[in-house]
């Protein structure tokens, strides 16, 4: 059954992604999943940045510029649907291992709309890796090679 709040292009709106992942606001940095690729080991999600996040009236006051981390966390996120889809991953959770390779190239500011690009690398049973690239209008603002770990079961009780 599609979902009626699904907009044309959407793959995940943002109740599917809820589903998928435990992340809530005001933490969830994915509104949407635009794209995905199991063969090419691709996800795309989409970020709406607003004048309202959480972040916005300290960083900084007048100016506000969505922190790197929080870019880094979207992208881990994207990536954490991508696992989630996958067989035998659905109910567990993965933890950051390594953030790597990390850059910001572009200011990130409420109105942009920030597109959240992973493509795995590598995923085993406890280990992943992706290569993530956050951008706003075609300009990349942060890119990032994530691994991650997913802990035995009953580690995180």
């Amino acid at each position: 059954m599609t979902d009626p709040m699904a907009s044309a292009g959407t793959i995940h709106t943002t109740r599917e992604i809820e589903a998928l992942i435990p992340h809530r606001w005001p933490m969830l940095m994915v509104d949407r999943i635009v794209e995905y690729d199991p063969e090419a080991q691709r996800i795309v999600g989409i970020k709406g940045v607003t004048a309202t996040e959480f972040w916005a009236q300290g960083h900084f006051p007048g100016l506000p510029i969505m922190p790197g981390v929080l870019q880094v966390e979207a992208l881990a996120q994207t990536m954490a649907v991508y696992v989630a889809k996958q067989p035998g991953f659905g109910e567990r959770l993965g933890l950051f291992a390594a953030i790597e390779e990390t850059r910001f190239k572009r200011m990130v500011v409420p109105g942009d709309v920030l597109r959240l690009e992973v493509t795995m690398e590598k995923l085993g049973k406890r280990f992943g890796r992706g290569r993530g690239v956050a951008s706003v209008d075609g300009e990349v603002a942060c890119e990032a090679l994530l691994s991650f770990i997913i802990p035995p079961e009953g580690a995180l009780r």
